[in-house]
């Protein structure tokens, strides 16, 4: 999505008194090789552990007009041992001028000990976007907008089986219904979605898909949401068929491999990322593998592919991309970033070639508002093959 953004929020953080220890007046003299007792407990109010801030949001799309509403994040550690990550939940609600809406519940949960970690989504959506086509090559005179309904729970339970490694299961159900192709494309056609000749007429209706799988995630990163340091490598594999209750049967692989570093000071961090998906089998065009594509919730860490090129511009069975981003702090609760992504997509794996790669590109500033967890509010600039550039506006890093 390439939309003009503003937030507005207020956080308010406690703290706590160390109080001196007094001697008793009546005691005996203490030698001075005896080690004096130890600081009284703290006075005053305990230090919070989690941090909850409403966010109001405001923005606009060209395909939906001006979009207003309201959102909450609660951030923090369950339990006072500062080993474990930070846990996050967000849950917000917006509408469009033309009727468009929202409503989701996304979570990451690192729980005690970190012997387990959870995260997932439920959202509903009444969407208005733009749809090009199947392929790399899709023309900009394909523009054509599509009005659908879409219901998505998504939800991964992990166990740690050795340190900073998990391994479990996920489950996602997507259903799509009420799909509204109206009036013409860019190019004076017929809607491009009922013209396009890789799009089966069974695509075009309803449908619902449903699928279970095994993950593994090794995660050695410091923050989930604004990582400084350390990896994730995450695989999964998902089936999707009829004794699932879905309508196409498929299965999906995915490999998401990313490394954080700082470099010449604590105050500079390198990230990249490597993200590849493929498909075997019957997909509808909802699920194919996208760049410009924003994979949802804090189930994939709210990652962005390509920021600069339109959500799913380009579309199909198989995808790779590598991005990365140079972070700067500057002062105070600012940061600015530079970032860079190439990516294609393809209809088998013998079907990629360098001629086809798409690039993007921008920058940014970022509003660190929670300093504890390193939650941080971004607004980014980008541009992008095919695609006009726009603003961007998000909770938590891209990657």
């Amino acid at each position: 999505m390439r939309f003009l953004s503003f937030a507005a929020l207020l956080a308010g953080l406690s703290s706590a008194a160390l109080a001196q220890p007094a001697a008793s007046p009546d005691g005996p003299v203490v030698p001075l090789a005896v080690k004096p007792a130890p600081p009284a407990p703290a006075l005053g109010k305990p230090k919070k552990n989690l941090t909850i801030l409403p966010i109001p949001v405001l923005f606009y799309q060209a395909e939906t007009g001006i979009g207003y509403g309201i959102g909450g994040l609660l951030s923090g550690r369950f339990g006072a041992d500062t080993t474990v990550r930070s846990s996050n939940a967000r849950i917000q609600y917006w509408q469009t001028a033309k009727k468009q809406s929202l409503i989701q519940f996304v979570h990451t949960i690192y729980t005690p000990g970190e012997k387990y970690y959870l995260n997932g989504e439920v959202s509903g959506y009444d969407q208005l976007l733009y749809y090009y086509g199947k392929g790399n090559n899709t023309a900009t005179g394909n523009q054509s907008n599509v009005a659908y309904k879409l219901f998505i729970v998504n939800q991964r339970v992990q166990k740690a089986i050795a340190p900073k490694l998990f391994f479990g299961a996920q489950y996602r159900l997507t259903d799509v219904s009420q799909i509204e192709a109206r009036d013409g494309s860019e190019d004076g056609g017929t809607n491009y979605f009922y013209r396009d000749p890789r799009l089966s007429d069974r695509e075009r209706m309803g449908t619902t898909v449903s699928g279970l799988g095994p993950v593994l995630t090794y995660d050695t990163r410091d923050v989930a949401l604004g990582a400084t340091h350390g990896n994730l490598v995450d695989a999964t594999v998902m089936f999707n068929g009829k004794a699932l209750g879905s309508d196409y049967k498929f299965v999906r692989y995915q490999l998401d491999v990313r490394h954080y570093q700082p470099v010449f000071s604590d105050n500079t961090i390198f990230a990249v990322q490597f993200l590849g998906q493929f498909h075997s089998g019957d997909v509808p065009f909802r699920e194919l593998a996208g760049i410009g594509a924003n994979l949802g919730g804090t189930l994939y860490d709210n990652a962005n592919l390509l920021r600069g090129i339109y959500e799913q511009r380009y579309r199909d069975r198989q995808m790779m991309m590598v991005q990365a981003e140079l972070r700067q702090h500057v002062f105070w609760r600012i940061d600015v970033a530079a970032f860079a992504g190439a990516g294609e997509v393809a209809n088998g794996a013998s079907d990629f070639s360098t001629s086809g790669i798409k690039g993007s590109g921008g920058a940014g500033l970022r509003f660190n508002f929670i300093r504890r967890d390193r939650v941080n509010l971004r607004l980014d600039y980008a541009a992008g093959a095919g695609s006009k550039s726009g603003i961007l506006f998000a909770i938590g890093e891209a990657f």
